[in-house]
């Protein structure tokens, strides 16, 4: 009798299964609670607590794998997963468990096995998306499908909402609004889960190989700073105070720095009251590094490291594929260009922090570059210029060094430069992956940089930080020259997978519908 490996490569669906995402939903959940009315009437269980399973689907893979076509075997398993096949035909059904890695096996379950009165009950009880406990023994089909031929069933979670059909593709809304739904049906979401976590871990092995340790800082603070961004505010009832969520965890890590803890990091949620498109999201991940006696070159060679582990961790090579089939390479050493340099390169015209605010505008005007009326600064407009006309071309993994000092008030001044400062981005096919510095330790000038921020906010800011005499004092008692290097884990996941931050994360925050 043929298995599903058997039939046409579109699985078939029960007669009691939609076909179509949206053909009779209401009517087809009536359906499946009525048979979970009906197995609890009988005096069985819809969700047993628990269940006599004794292998699982892959170690069944794995160790029968050899069988032939027709052998049977005496060995016995237990064993659970969700039905995304099923055939009813006469005396012998069939159905397809899958575990959550996507591995599957065929289910028999004959009349000859388990009786007519658990054969009908399997034919009417029974749907796609239901998790569904076998017992057997292990065989081979004619065809040479790997089998457990059932001798007994028993459901192990009823599913009372039907499955979108597991061979259409879900728009991307839908994948984003029902993300468990999309895990279910898509074996791409599934993926893209487990490349998070294997970002991630492979991300905390090379800095803690690198004598790195991994803290936890405040996500409630009394002062939001540590980046150029606008906060989220909550309100404590026990002290009467309004606190931010962190857009980012920094001023505790270098105070912890001050402390003596010289190589730290950190990774966790910053939230940011900002827009949202296909690469910012309000909520996101972020790995925050901060060494004792390091530079901003430092933690470039620190940060390359990083990202081409992490892209062996998930493609198995510094070399990846992206959905289109063009292939990423993150090998070699990356090349590092200027700001300035670059810009100037691109317009033809030398650009320095001392080109005016006037002609900074007119470049912008003659490139159509938009940028902010009433704040448009020398450093704002060079940057919105640079990102515009050049950073969003640059495809291989590229360094910009060397940043206005008026857009980066936690940074070094430049060793040699004036005007500008000690930091990098990290562009990769058009989009910023990362940024570092060369820290700013000195207290007397950290507060003359939070006093001109506090300037900026005055002038209506949005997004200037406000000045933080905690931070401050902690400075007084002496910070090392440091290096510090923050990144998003969800822009790297963009970047090795090439995916959408929306398909990056998760559960993403999404706009309640109307």
């Amino acid at each position: 009798m043929p298995g599903p490996s058997d039939s046409s490569p579109q699985d078939a669906a029960s007669p009691n299964q939609p076909q179509a995402p949206d053909s009779g939903v209401p009517e087809q959940a009536r359906i499946r609670r009525s048979k979970r009315t009906a197995i609890l009437d009988r005096g069985d269980q819809a969700y047993p607590v628990a269940l006599p399973i004794t292998s699982s689907i892959e170690a069944v893979r794995q160790t029968f794998a050899g069988l032939a076509a027709g052998e049977e075997t005496d060995q016995e398993v237990g064993l659970a997963g969700r039905v995304v096949f099923i055939r009813n035909t006469g005396k012998l059904c069939f159905a397809a468990l899958r575990n959550g890695a996507g591995d599957r096996l065929q289910v028999m379950v004959s009349l000859a096995s388990v009786g007519q009165e658990s054969l009908d009950r399997f034919k009417t009880e029974v749907d796609l998306g239901d998790h569904l406990f076998v017992h057997g023994r292990v065989i081979a089909s004619k065809r040479g499908e790997l089998s457990v031929l059932a001798d007994h069933w028993e459901i192990a979670a009823k599913a009372l909402r039907p499955l979108p059909v597991l061979h259409s593709e879900l728009s991307d809304e839908a994948r984003v609004r029902d993300r468990t739904a999309d895990l279910i049906v898509r074996p791409a979401a599934r993926r893209a889960a487990r490349s998070r976590v294997e970002v991630l871990r492979s991300v905390r092995r090379t800095l803690e190989e690198r004598g790195f340790m991994e803290i936890e800082t405040p996500i409630l603070q009394t002062l939001h700073g540590g980046a150029a961004a606008r906060p989220f505010t909550t309100h404590m009832n026990a002290f009467d105070v309004d606190l931010y969520l962190r857009i980012a965890p920094e001023l505790f890590l270098k105070r912890a720095v001050v402390g003596g803890l010289e190589r730290v990091f950190e990774i966790g949620r910053v939230f940011r009251n900002e827009g949202v498109d296909s690469s910012h999201a309000p909520e996101f991940t972020s790995v925050e590094v901060y060494q004792a006696y390091a530079d901003y070159m430092t933690m470039a060679d620190l940060t390359q490291r990083i990202v081409q582990d992490a892209a062996q961790a998930v493609a198995g090579s510094q070399v990846v594929t992206l959905p289109d089939s063009a292939e990423y390479d993150f090998g070699g050493t990356w090349r590092r260009i200027t700001l300035y340099g670059s810009l100037s390169e691109f317009l033809g015209e030398e650009i320095t922090p001392q080109t005016s605010v006037e002609r900074l505008r007119l470049i912008a005007d003659q490139h159509q570059v938009r940028y902010n009326q009433e704040r448009s600064s020398h450093g704002k407009l060079v940057e919105e210029l640079f990102e515009d006309l050049v950073g969003h071309h640059i495809v291989e993994p590229t360094f910009v060094l060397d940043f206005p000092v008026e857009t980066s008030p936690l940074t070094r001044d430049h060793r040699t430069r004036t005007g500008l400062v000690e930091k990098w981005d990290l562009y990769v096919r058009g989009m910023e992956l990362a940024t570092a510095y060369s820290e700013l330790v000195d207290p007397v000038i950290q507060r003359q940089r939070f006093q001109a921020q506090g300037e900026a906010a005055a002038a209506g800011d949005l997004e200037a930080m406000a000045l933080d005499e905690d931070f401050l004092a902690a400075m007084e008692y002496g910070m090392p020259p440091s290096g510090g290097m923050g990144m998003g884990i969800d822009r790297l996941l963009m970047a090795i997978t090439g995916l959408g931050i929306r398909d990056t994360i998760l559960f993403p925050l999404v706009k309640s519908q109307p």
